[in-house]
């Protein structure tokens, strides 16, 4: 397997795409000559040109309105958002016609569009560039979201929701795209609703996204030197959610520690803390703890930024807490 980074990895899984299904087809702001803000489409545009990898104005609800109407006719759409922060901008297509015209028009239309969103912080690019906003369409269904914290997964993964009859948000941590990993030069599929158990132990069980899973694998390795064994699960997918691995693992260690960058109220890490607490509570030997950003907007200043995103000290307290519960 070769050795690429986390940008080059979508890229390949974008090229595959493209070259293997002419409806495919990449629109955005600055995707064509410039690559994208994050370079991740450099050199489609000269190898498959401009009917297939599109500029778009500065208007997400534009851009949005037809990669639907594109997706309801045939095409299948791969749409980049600059930012995740820019969602609000395209929301009523999104989460009123893109979630939903499937469902309403019982089956005899589909809706494959893909949304590709950078997301998170960590580059003092201040509040309207460093949401994670994942959350707000785990709540709504009719969309899936893939969330992948390495490049297997991000090649993969990517290429299932490009053939996928439904929509799916695509969210890449900015912090993952120089990430190397070993990727397969074929092509490849990943599982949607299918966990990944990246690190195995028996003392807590820390299910994390994104770019809270290298946090945490670093936090395991600080506390295996303590005796503390820490089991790592990464959900690549929140929508379908893989409830049950994370569910064997709770009832194995006793203890849940969730790790997310997007803030601590309403994140996703409720929504998991509650289905454990309801399906695995006799299991429980402590209380869950939510290891998360602060309930703040990112600030510019770097010292800032470090005190309100979660790292790897965030989840080491996190686990010690649960391993000295007293009841």
């Amino acid at each position: 397997m070769a050795v690429i980074t986390y940008r080059e990895a979508v890229r390949q899984a974008l090229r595959e795409e493209l070259a293997n299904d002419e409806r495919v087809y990449l629109i955005g702001e600055d995707i064509a000559e410039f690559g994208g803000s994050m370079k991740v489409t450099q050199g489609l545009f000269d190898e498959f040109g401009p009917k297939r990898v599109r500029n778009t104005p500065i208007s997400e609800m534009a851009t949005m309105g037809v990669a639907v109407g594109s997706a309801a006719t045939g095409l299948r759409p791969i749409v980049e958002i600059m930012y995740s922060d820019f969602f609000g901008m395209a929301m009523d297509q999104v989460f009123n016609q893109a979630a939903k015209m499937r469902y309403m028009f019982g089956g005899k239309l589909s809706m494959p569009l893909t949304i590709r969103a950078p997301m998170g912080g960590r580059r003092s690019a201040a509040a309207h560039h460093s949401q994670c906003l994942e959350a707000w369409f785990m709540h709504i269904p009719g969309i899936k979201i893939a969330m992948p914290s390495n490049p297997y997964d991000a090649k993969g993964l990517l290429k299932t929701a490009v053939r996928d009859p439904n929509t799916v948000i695509f969210f890449e941590n900015k912090m993952l795209y120089s990430m190397k990993g070993e990727v397969p030069e074929g092509p490849y599929f990943g599982r949607f609703g299918e966990a990944n158990l990246a690190r195995e132990g028996s003392d807590v069980t820390v299910v994390a996204v994104s770019d809270m899973v290298g946090y945490s694998l670093n936090a395991a390795e600080s506390l295996a030197a303590e005796g503390i064994s820490v089991e790592v699960i990464d959900p690549r997918t929140i929508a379908p959610l893989d409830i049950e691995t994370i569910l064997t693992s709770v009832k194995k260690t006793g203890r849940l520690v969730i790790a997310h960058e997007a803030n601590l109220t309403c994140g996703i890490g409720a929504e998991i803390a509650a289905q454990v607490g309801y399906r695995a509570f006799d299991f429980l030997q402590a209380p869950i703890e939510r290891v998360a950003a602060k309930d703040s907007p990112v600030p510019f200043a770097p010292v800032l930024e470090r005190e309100i995103l979660p790292d790897s000290d965030d989840v080491v307290c996190a686990v010690r807490r649960v391993i000295d519960y007293a009841g």
